[in-house]
């Protein structure tokens, strides 16, 4: 039997070893191109996938993969071409975004860090279990400039005026064309001087003038309702995000406290930061 020329040995073993490569699963290191020697990955590629606009991720995967790769190398020949001769403005912006971007990142990662359901059970009973009921009120109110308007209201009212028809007609405030109608409200959601004087009277019942930084007010409560409590599903969101802004807080309070920090800022006038001309120093 023949044997294999030496060249042929030679292209089967390129063959072998290029199959061999393509077999291998692409990685984040994974150089896709260099510029000037330096190495553009795919890492850097998916790092800016990740951060483009919904918009473009419409695009197909080849032609997305095409325009990336394209403006890394664009931006690493530009980077390249500027070399080291930077000015001062653009040194301390690079500074400030390295610093802004590493600081975000140790934020994120406490933000989504597991949150349990034990630590949203806890939270749920903290806020909701042990909670008093809380009173909703349904109120509409006249809104006028004076006193002797808002009292002459509250007398045509008790000789028997509508007072719907009474606030489409002499309401000042937003809701007037809708009878005076405020719909449903909680404690905290109005003025104090409104909300105390709701919260004095009966359902039914019309109040005399109730002053405000608005004017004055004539308020009939309709109706109070003892809102239902949420359930824990209902409540997770909120629970959820607490738990998350709480941990992020103590986070950042534990890294100062950890930190050396010393400020040097006596006799610096605070107006200084206006003065944009030292970074042209």
């Amino acid at each position: 039997m023949m044997k294999p020329a030496p060249f042929l040995g030679a292209i089967a073993l390129s063959l072998a070893l290029a199959a061999t490569a393509r077999a291998e699963e692409p990685t984040a290191d994974t150089v896709v191109a260099t510029v000037n020697g330096t190495e553009i990955t795919l890492g850097h590629m998916i790092v800016l996938r990740d951060s483009l606009p919904q918009q473009y991720l419409q695009l197909d995967d080849q032609t997305l993969f095409d325009a990336i790769l394209d403006q890394i190398v664009q931006q690493a020949a530009l980077a390249d071409a500027t070399g080291t001769d930077l000015r001062k403005r653009d040194m301390l912006a690079l500074e400030n975004y390295k610093r802004s971007y590493l600081a975000g990142a140790a934020i994120d990662e406490v933000a989504q860090g597991a949150i349990t359901d034990e630590q949203v059970k806890a939270l749920y009973d903290e806020k909701f279990a042990a909670a008093e009921p809380l009173k909703e009120f349904n109120a509409a109110h006249i809104l006028v400039e004076t006193e002797d308007e808002a009292k002459a209201i509250k007398a045509e009212i008790e000789g028997g005026a509508d007072f719907e028809a009474t606030a489409r007609e002499k309401s000042t405030g937003p809701s007037g064309p809708n009878g005076g109608n405020l719909g449903w409200f909680s404690a905290g959601m109005m003025v104090k001087p409104f909300e105390d004087a709701v919260m004095a009277m009966e359902a039914g019942q019309v109040s005399d003038p109730v002053e405000t930084q608005f004017g004055w007010h004539i308020i009939k409560l309709n109706e109070v309702r003892t809102a239902a409590m949420p359930t824990i599903d209902e409540a997770r969101g909120d629970l959820v995000e607490e738990l998350r802004s709480s941990a992020v807080e103590t986070r950042l309070e534990e890294a100062t406290k950890a930190a050396t920090i010393e400020k040097s800022v006596e006799g610096i006038d605070p107006a200084i930061l206006k003065n944009s001309a030292l970074l042209d120093n």
